[in-house]
């Protein structure tokens, strides 16, 4: 079963990840199919916006802990940052269409950086948002370090951050994290109903708009990622590291 579904339909573009038995965790095949998505959308003039979601209830884990533990010691996680999540995260803020993020459920991680990179985030009432990287010993990277805090603020991006607490979908919206909160059952036509009418609008003009707004409120993002990934690969080297991973796979056993 491929680990991402693709349906193009009247303009729109569905991206869903599909590892329900992983709670749609990433994988680097995962994270290679949703780069060669962006890519393909950017170059297809018929796609007009994207939807970003997950299979079943969950939107996504971040990357999986198993192929994380497997990698480790062996991998040069900055090298990992620069080869998949980097160049996934630009390619999503330079694509010059609108991009949603359908949120359906939990959302942590590494997700949770797809979600923020998104233009728009649509979340069930069911979805909650957790940080998550403190908790394996390591520091926000998929933009989550620039993303979050200039969103919700740095005073609740640090807390959120350090406790790993979660952030219920009616606190996002609160705090302008997510757009707009609907009963789970109303996510999907929520979502169609607002990528049709952007599919349905001036492309050009919101191509020039999401330039300006790189250029205004991220202007440093391509430098932030780049120095997640030198924090990343400190932060990988450290027995906390080690211990925080094979802690969270004996608890999610």
């Amino acid at each position: 079963m491929p680990e991402l579904l693709s349906e193009h339909r009247d303009g729109v573009l569905t991206l869903t990840l599909n590892r329900p038995e992983k709670a749609n965790a990433f994988s680097m095949e995962m994270v290679a199919a949703l780069r060669d998505a962006f890519r393909e959308a950017a170059r297809d003039a018929s796609v007009r916006c994207v939807v970003v979601t997950g299979t079943g209830h969950v939107f996504g884990a971040g990357h999986d802990a198993e192929e994380m533990l497997r990698y480790m010691g062996t991998t040069s996680y900055r090298a990992h940052l620069l080869e998949t999540y980097n160049p996934l995260i630009l390619q999503i803020r330079r694509l010059e269409k609108p991009v949603i993020a359908a949120i359906n459920g939990p959302c942590a991680g590494a997700s949770l950086g797809i979600a923020l990179a998104c233009d728009m985030r649509i979340a069930a009432q069911t979805a909650r948002f957790v940080v998550g990287f403190s908790r394996l010993g390591l520091v926000p990277d998929s933009g989550v370090s620039i993303l979050l805090p200039r969103l919700i603020g740095l005073g609740r991006a640090m807390e959120f951050t350090l406790t790993n607490a979660p952030i219920s979908a009616d606190q996002a919206l609160e705090w302008g994290l997510v757009n707009r909160v609907v009963p789970p059952e109303a996510l999907q036509e929520e979502t169609a109903q607002l990528a049709a009418r952007l599919a349905a609008g001036p492309i050009g003009a919101y191509a020039l708009i999401k330039r300006a707004f790189n250029k205004t409120v991220l202007p440093d993002l391509e430098e932030a990622l780049d120095y997640e990934a030198h924090l990343q690969e400190i932060a990988s080297k450290s027995e906390e590291h080690r211990r925080g991973v094979e802690e969270f796979l004996r608890k999610r056993k």
